[in-house]
């Protein structure tokens, strides 16, 4: 779960459906009387009181993620920080900048070899298996851990 759907889940919990609730129970409890005129600008007035909060509740939730991650690259740095460095902040930059195709080549040709040349062991495999996931994971992140759980799981299954 990442940290915006939760953070998302947790406004709604906090403000979700805020007015109706309200409504409902002001319709219990007071005149029953009330006309629809009335009734219409008290949800009016209850919506706008649950927009409100919901506002508060988002831009507190956007000042939170800024925070975090100005304290991130405080404690990190930035590439504007390895550029104050001559040379080897060039060469730096030109490394992360690197890191991601040069790992993710390197995996290809190990997968290409795996399929088409070698002849591995079990434990090869699988080592060849965890290499894969890491490298998917760093490059592509969640959605590929995610959508290769089941094949992993299947194959170690088999095992």
């Amino acid at each position: 779960m990442s940290f915006e759907s939760f953070a998302t889940g947790l406004g709604n919990l906090l403000t979700g459906n805020l007015a109706q609730t309200i409504f409902d129970g002001i319709k219990t409890y007071f005149p029953p009387d009330m006309t629809p005129e009335q009734q219409a600008r008290l949800r009016l007035e209850l919506e706008r009181i649950e927009q409100d909060k919901r506002q508060q509740t988002d831009n507190a939730l956007l000042e939170a993620e800024q925070m975090l991650t100005e304290r991130i690259s405080k404690l990190e740095g930035t590439a504007s920080d390895l550029k104050s460095l001559p040379v080897v902040g060039r060469l730096m930059l030109f490394a992360r900048g690197c890191q991601r195709p040069v790992w993710g080549f390197f995996t290809m040709y190990l997968d290409w070899c795996w399929f088409s040349e070698w002849t591995l062991s079990e434990k090869q495999q699988a080592a060849l298996i965890v290499v894969n996931v890491l490298v998917l994971g760093f490059l592509f992140g969640e959605r590929a851990i995610r959508n290769l759980t089941p094949l992993i799981s299947q194959l170690f299954r088999k095992s």
